[in-house]
């Protein structure tokens, strides 16, 4: 993160989900002082839904009303017409800002090809207003999950970095700092369990937000009496979410339960 800010070029994080590449930027502008400018990614996002549109029935309105009184409806496409989405948004706010081009591997490759052009000159064009240039631009962080591959293109404009699952030890002191309620004994049982259970073959391995969810959970039902084996697998679907991952990582537990008997 810092030598993408000394060097003014994008940032790119894939890793699995939950790692924490979202909250990283979250953070980023938390200890910048920047507003975080968020453009969630979906299948079907065009550049008109991330850039900017036209307040259509606001304008119509200003035709009909200028109309009436018998006066020229004046600019339709002025700033009070003008929809500011997250794109044209961070321009403006130029270094005041981090963007967040979050989960860019769900939307598709056309866009992601409109980016390029983007990041390269941090410009746009309005076709009724000419171009916006950010004469400083904003910090711009890509988060990916790696469902697809990113173009070479994209990576070629941008630092990239990838986000490993943490180390037990990292993910101890992340429980401790996010679920308080957790003591040091159990916090060290809830990770060793979620190492165990990420060496298992499951459709979807549980990040560390989960990790912590399950954290939370586990401790809300302690704190209502339960004892605190109940409670992790009574609260095990915040950690897991497919019912066949439950089924295997209650399996495990039972395997090591017989094998401990023995």
């Amino acid at each position: 993160m810092h030598l993408a800010l000394l060097l003014g070029r994008p940032l790119v994080l894939e890793g699995e989900p939950g790692v924490g590449k979202t909250e990283l930027a979250g953070a980023l502008a938390d200890v910048l002082g920047r507003e975080l400018v968020r453009l969630q990614c979906y299948e079907g996002l065009d550049a008109g839904q991330a850039l900017y549109e036209w307040d259509y029935p606001k304008q119509l309105l200003r035709i009909r009303s200028a109309e009436a009184a018998g006066e020229e409806a004046g600019d339709l496409y002025g700033d009070a017409f003008l929809l500011e989405r997250p794109l044209l948004h961070a321009l403006r706010a130029g270094d005041r800002a981090v963007l967040l081009i979050d989960e860019i591997d769900r939307a598709d490759s056309e866009f992601e090809a409109f980016l390029l052009e983007f990041l390269s000159d941090f410009q746009i064009t309005i076709p009724e207003r000419g171009s916006v240039r950010a004469a400083r631009p904003p910090m711009v962080v890509v988060t990916s999950n790696r469902t697809r591959e990113l173009h070479d293109a994209l990576k070629r404009r941008c630092m990239y970095h990838w986000i490993p699952f943490p180390e037990p030890e990292r993910e101890r002191e992340i429980i401790r700092a996010q679920a308080p309620g957790v003591d040091e004994a159990a916090a060290a049982a809830l990770v060793e369990a979620v190492v165990a259970v990420r060496t298992l073959r499951l459709i979807k391995r549980p990040g560390t937000a989960e990790t912590i969810d399950w954290a939370r959970g586990a401790a809300a039902l302690v704190d209502e009496g339960r004892p605190w084996p109940e409670a992790l697998r009574r609260s095990l679907g915040l950690l897991l979410k497919e019912q066949e991952d439950i089924a295997a990582a209650t399996e495990h537990v039972e395997a090591l339960r017989a094998e401990g008997a023995r």
